[in-house]
C-alpha cells in the first residue's frame, strides 16, 4: 500500500476540523444555516492555511444529499461528497488558472454556466490561484458574476488579492484567511503524532511549529520530513539538525559578547555556529528575535529567560535599538549577498562598530554604572566674576573665548565631539571645568564622558569635568556651523 503524506491524509472532512480559521468557519456555516448563500466566494491567504479546502468543504456542504437543503455538516457518505472528495463529480469543476490563464480556457469553461447540475444541487466552479487569470479571462468571468445562473456558485482562491480585479473583489464574498498560530499548530501536530503512534516532544514540535509560519501544510511537511529523519520518532536534537535551528544558548552568547564589545568572542562563536551547518538567514532572524526580547524586557521586565535578563540589564537602550535596525536591515539584504555566511559577519561588525555609545567590558547593570561614574548635575546660577576665577582662567589659557579653539584641537571621536560639542563653556576654577546643556544633552553615555576627561588629561593635566543644566548658547558645534554659514 503506497503511503499518503501527512497532508493529505489529515486534510480536514468538516468545519469542526478545520484549524485557525474559526471566522471564516462561522461566516459559511451561518450563510447556509440561514440559507443566504452568496452566489461568489473569494478566499484569499497565505499558502497552506486551507483556502482551497475550505471552498472543497463548502461544495460538499451545498451538494450533500443527506438532508433536502444545503447542511453546515457534510454525511462524507453520500454519492455528492465522496465524488467531490476524490475528484470525480461532474457538477464541481476546479481549474487551476495558473495552468489555464488565456480567455480561450475561460470562455470554454463558461459555456457549461447555463446547462443545469446533472446529479446535484448546484453546479460549482472552484478556481484556484485567480489572480493568475488574464485581463480578458477577468472581462469574461465579470460578465457572469453580475448575472450568475441561480444553480452556478463561484469559489475562488487566491494568495495575492491585490492583482484581483477591484470590479471582480466587489462582487464576491471576500473571507480572508489568517495564518495559524504557533500554539494551534504544536497542538494539531502532537495530535497526529498520537494517531500515527509516533513519540515526540513538546521542543520538537515547537521548532516545527516555528518554521512552518503559520502554514498548516508546510507545517506537515515538515513533520514528515523529521519524522522520517528521525526514524520514526521526534528528538530536540534531530529536528534542529534538520531544520539548522540553532540553540538558544549559542545566541545568547552572541548577543552577550556584542554587548560587552569582546569582538574575538563574537566571531568564535560564530564559529562554533558554524560547525552546526546553519541556515544563516535563520540565525539572523534569530539573533533580530533576541534583541527584540531584550528590547522588550528593558521596557517590560517581563522575560523568564535569565540570559535576556542579564544582557538586557548591561545593554544600553539606545544602542538595543541602533543593533536591532542594523539586524533588519542586513536581514532584508541577505538574499542579495554573494555569501550567506559573510552577511551575518558584516552585520556582526556594523554592531561591534558602534560600541563607543555602548558600555564596554564591564559586567555591572547600566544602572549601577550611571550612579557611579555620571557626574553630578546642577543647575546653573548666575554668579558674579570672580579675580581669582579669572587668573585661574589666563593661567591655564582656558576661558569663553579660547575653549571653542581648544576644543577642536582635542583629538576626540566623532561620538564626544557630538556630544560635549553641543555643551557652552561656563567657567574654570579649581581645576574644574564646567559646561553646561539641556538635559537632553547632558544625557551622555558613560563611555564618552571617559574618554573626554582622558583628553582632557593629557593637554591640561589633571581636570575634574562638571557638567550642569542650563542653556547652551555658545557651545562649539555651533560656532562651527556659524563659520561654514559665513564662508
Amino acid at each position: 500500500m503506497s503511503y499518503q503524506v501527512l497532508a493529505r491524509k489529515y486534510r480536514p472532512n468538516s468545519f469542526d476540523e478545520v484549524i485557525g480559521q474559526d471566522h471564516v468557519v462561522q461566516v459559511i456555516k451561518n450563510s447556509i444555516e440561514q440559507e443566504r448563500v452568496h452566489q461568489a466566494f473569494l478566499f484569499s491567504g497565505t499558502r497552506g492555511v486551507g483556502k482551497t479546502t475550505i471552498a472543497r468543504l463548502l461544495a460538499k456542504c451545498l451538494n450533500c444529499m443527506s438532508s433536502d437543503s444545503p447542511t453546515s455538516q457534510p454525511c462524507n457518505k453520500c454519492e455528492s461528497s465522496i465524488s467531490i472528495q476524490e475528484g470525480k463529480s461532474i457538477d464541481f469543476l476546479e481549474i487551476d488558472a495558473a495552468s489555464r490563464t488565456g480567455v480561450e480556457h475561460m470562455r470554454e469553461l463558461l459555456s457549461s454556466v447555463h446547462t443545469s447540475p446533472s446529479v446535484s444541487r448546484f453546479k460549482i466552479f472552484l478556481i484556484d490561484e485567480v489572480h493568475m487569470l488574464s485581463k480578458g479571462s477577468f472581462n469574461a468571468l465579470l460578465k457572469t458574476l453580475e448575472e450568475p445562473p441561480s444553480h452556478v456558485i463561484f469559489l475562488m482562491a487566491t494568495t495575492d488579492p491585490e492583482k484581483v480585479p477591484k470590479t471582480v473583489i466587489s462582487r464576491c464574498l471576500q473571507l480572508n484567511l489568517k495564518t495559524v498560530s504557533r500554539n494551534e499548530l504544536q497542538v494539531h501536530f502532537k495530535k497526529i503524532c498520537e494517531k500515527e503512534g509516533i513519540k515526540s516532544d513538546d521542543e520538537s514540535l515547537s521548532l516545527i511549529a516555528k518554521s512552518a509560519e503559520g502554514s498548516v501544510r508546510d507545517g506537515l511537511t515538515l513533520l514528515d520530513q523529521a519524522i522520517a529523519h528521525g526514524n520514526g520518532k521526534l528528538a530536540a536534537d534531530d529536528v534542529k539538525k534538520l531544520l539548522g535551528t540553532i540553540d538558544d544558548s549559542l545566541i545568547h552568547e552572541l548577543l552577550d559578547s556584542i554587548t560587552d564589545g569582546r569582538k574575538e568572542d563574537t566571531f568564535k562563536t560564530l564559529n562554533d555556529i558554524e560547525k552546526l551547518n546553519p541556515d544563516y538567514e535563520a540565525l539572523l532572524k534569530d539573533l533580530i528575535s533576541n534583541i527584540h526580547e531584550v528590547s522588550l524586557h528593558q521596557v517590560l521586565e517581563d522575560s523568564n529567560k535569565e540570559p535576556i535578563a542579564n544582557i538586557a540589564s548591561k545593554m544600553d537602550e539606545q544602542y538595543c535599538q541602533l543593533i536591532y535596525e542594523i539586524g533588519l536591515n542586513s536581514f532584508q539584504k541577505i538574499h542579495t549577498h554573494p555569501s550567506p555566511r559573510e552577511a551575518v559577519e558584516m552585520c556582526l561588525l556594523r554592531m561591534l562598530a558602534f560600541q563607543p555609545v555602548q558600555n564596554m567590558n564591564t559586567g555591572e547593570p547600566k544602572t549601577q554604572k550611571k550612579k557611579a561614574n555620571k557626574p553630578q548635575i546642577k543647575t546653573v546660577k548666575k554668579e558674579k566674576p570672580q579675580t581669582n576665577e579669572e587668573v585661574a582662567q589666563e593661567s591655564h589659557g582656558i576661558n569663553s573665548s579660547s575653549w571653542p579653539a581648544l576644543f577642536n584641537d582635542m583629538q576626540l571621536s566623532s561620538f564626544a565631539k557630538n556630544y560635549f560639542g553641543n555643551l557652552s563653556f561656563v567657567r574654570f576654577n579649581d581645576q574644574k571645568i564646567f559646561l553646561c546643556g539641556s538635559k537632553d544633552q547632558l544625557d551622555i553615555p558613560e563611555k564618552i564622558i571617559s574618554e573626554f576627561e582622558e583628553k582632557i588629561k593629557d593637554k591640561f593635566g589633571k581636570i575634574e569635568t562638571c557638567l550642569e543644566e542650563g542653556i547652551s548658547s555658545s557651545s562649539p558645534n555651533k560656532i562651527n556651523e556659524e563659520k561654514k554659514l559665513k564662508i
